[in-house]
């Protein structure tokens, strides 16, 4: 803490109990450190701002407790951050946000807010129009926060900055894209110093042989941004766009090195949403975690299309111990029709490979995709028991804003949850989108006796 109040308090709300019910209670959930918050913190202080970072989601406060310790702080700016660290975990964090704005307003009416991450990016307007929020910042934040920043002490005014949309005379004005920053590598780390990091909590299948070892557990990311552009997924809202942005390996190893060396990091999530895809980069970071002889427990996502047997047994040998495979469907035709582009026939040999090298796999499936009927939702089912993954995730469809399944949810005019809590995967309050065959409380109905039935199987008991 500075003896000055702070240019800007960026905040992480806190949401477990309001969008994972009941799992919160056994400590079941992870509780991840926020990264665009942290980033975002540590490049706003090495350009000399002062900088608060709060992730109420550790101490377990209230949205009112939240709100009451950001004004205490006198802040000249406050961010309220709805990145998640993977697609679904931006909307749903909408509802924690608006209590915490709205509290704070009560308090501290004179305060500026922003709203940056994913959803604020992918529906500005809406969020400005819906939200007791100053402004939304689009995009990284990483031309428009320092702006922004001046513009609230100076009191020059918010008009022409990049990436920031705000309101005037009633009405809303719109922002000038912020251009995406070129080399990851000019970026400062990520302002871990200002986290709990041995607070945090790592999710529980990554930690199944040492279930008491959870903490503490870091994330990172070696790239930004994804090729692909699957239907039902969200990610690029934030960058405007489709690509990947690779980080030097070298860069990344001096992040690792300080997580170890300064909170003894053991768990890390690789937080890329497409890790395991360029053989040079995967490779050239894994030499150097090797050469380091760091006892690590890594997790990373990759794609079926994308993984080698070279590229699995040095990432096994780094410490990456786990990967995540989004199979999605088990159905070539649903695959195809939401530009999941690969090829089913080939799972099961990836499967094999990927075990073969010592790694685990955590199966993500999706259930209630638009083409889906009875038979292949029982496709997909039926794929997820043979695979018979350790740790499977098993999802409703939803169509998340920034998705190209939002835009045809909303062109078509398909019914969509009538409150951001309600897009939770897990939540009491999660609705599935219907699909052109079926209902979405039986989508729902279905996910919910398949996650229970997959569990209960006799085979998955047996190879646990």
């Amino acid at each position: 803490m500075t003896d000055r109040p702070p240019d800007i308090v960026i905040v992480k709300p806190g949401s477990q109990k309001r969008l994972y019910g009941a799992l919160s209670d056994f400590d079941l959930t992870a509780i991840e450190p926020p990264l665009w918050g942290a980033l975002q913190a540590g490049f706003l202080r090495d350009r000399g701002y002062g900088v608060e970072l709060l992730d109420a989601e550790v101490p377990g406060w209230t949205y009112d407790e939240t709100a009451r310790a950001i004004a205490d702080l006198k802040p000249n700016l406050v961010l309220i951050s709805v990145s998640g660290t993977n697609p679904s975990a931006s909307t749903m964090n909408m509802t924690g946000a608006r209590a915490i704005l709205a509290s704070l307003k009560d308090l501290s009416p004179r305060t500026p807010t922003v709203l940056a991450g994913l959803h604020p990016s992918a529906l500005p307007e809406r969020t400005l129009l819906e939200e007791p929020v100053d402004y939304v910042c689009q995009g990284e934040g990483f031309f428009t926060l320092p702006a922004l920043i001046e513009a609230v002490k100076t009191g020059a005014g918010p008009s022409g900055i990049p990436g920031l949309w705000r309101r005037e005379n009633g009405g809303i004005v719109p922002a000038s894209p912020a251009a995406l920053w070129k080399n990851l590598d000019d970026l400062p780390r990520p302002a871990w110093d200002l986290l709990p990091i041995p607070q945090y909590r790592a999710h529980n299948w990554h930690c199944f042989d040492h279930i008491d070892q959870r903490q503490p557990y870091a994330v990172l990311y070696t790239s930004l941004g994804c090729p692909y552009k699957c239907h039902f997924c969200c990610i690029n809202a934030l960058f405007g766009r489709s690509g990947i942005r690779y980080r030097d390996p070298d860069v990344v190893i001096e992040e690792i090195d300080f997580l170890v060396q300064t909170y003894g990091v053991r768990n890390i999530k690789v937080i890329d949403e497409m890790f395991a895809m360029d053989d040079d980069h995967v490779g050239r970071l894994c030499d150097r975690i090797i050469d380091r002889g760091y006892d690590l427990n890594m997790w990373a996502y990759a794609r079926v299309n994308t993984v080698k047997p070279a590229m699995l047994a040095k990432m096994r040998r780094a410490g990456i111990t786990w990967v995540a495979y989004g199979f999605e469907s088990g159905s070539a035709r649903v695959l195809k029709s939401v530009n999941k582009r690969y090829d089913p026939a080939a799972v099961m040999d990836v499967v094999r490979m990927t075990e073969d090298h010592g790694l685990h796999i955590c199966a993500n499936f999706i259930f209630g995709l638009p083409e889906d009927d009875d038979a292949s939702m029982r496709e997909t089912l039926d794929l997820a028991e043979k695979i018979n993954a350790p740790w499977a995730n098993l999802y409703a469809t939803a169509a998340y804003p920034g998705s190209a399944l939002w835009d045809q949810a909303r062109a078509e005019g398909w019914e969509l949850p009538d409150s951001w809590e309600a897009w939770s995967p897990y939540g009491y309050e999660n609705k599935a989108l219907a699909t052109r065959f079926l209902s979405g409380p039986k989508v729902l109905g279905f996910r919910d006796w398949a996650f229970h039935h997959y569990y209960g199987r006799e085979d998955y008991q047996a190879m646990m």
